[in-house]
């Protein structure tokens, strides 16, 4: 193994980097789950497709099927006023929940995205 990759394996990019140039040469596809478990509408696109309004609101789920890597884009506060936009790589066959991020105490309307299976 060169340096170079010995590097790219020390910060775990080498499988992440094969798992989406397998997907490129494959034309393969992920399926993932996504919830909304606040009480907020969060409205968000994965591969620049924006949810339907019924799956942005709260206790909505939503199947997906990504063609173009699964990556998430969401606004992760609750408030109309403010935007702080978030981008994930979603994992092929996880169910993820969007949830109160509690590592901001005092902050009722910060929300990220949480793998849950």
């Amino acid at each position: 193994m060169s340096k170079n990759q010995d590097i790219l394996q020390g910060l775990g990019l080498v499988e992440e980097l094969d798992e989406q140039a397998g997907e490129t040469i494959t034309g393969g596809y992920e399926v993932f789950i996504v919830t909304n478990t606040t009480r907020y509408n969060v409205s968000y696109s994965v591969d620049g497709t924006k949810t339907l309004a019924q799956f942005a609101k709260p206790g909505a789920s939503s199947v997906w099927t990504a063609y173009g890597g699964g990556i998430i884009k969401f606004d992760a506060d609750g408030r109309n006023n403010y935007v702080q936009n978030k981008s994930y790589n979603l994992a092929d066959g996880a169910t993820y929940e969007f949830q109160y991020n509690t590592r901001t105490p005092g902050n009722p309307y910060d929300i990220d995205l949480y793998r849950v299976g």
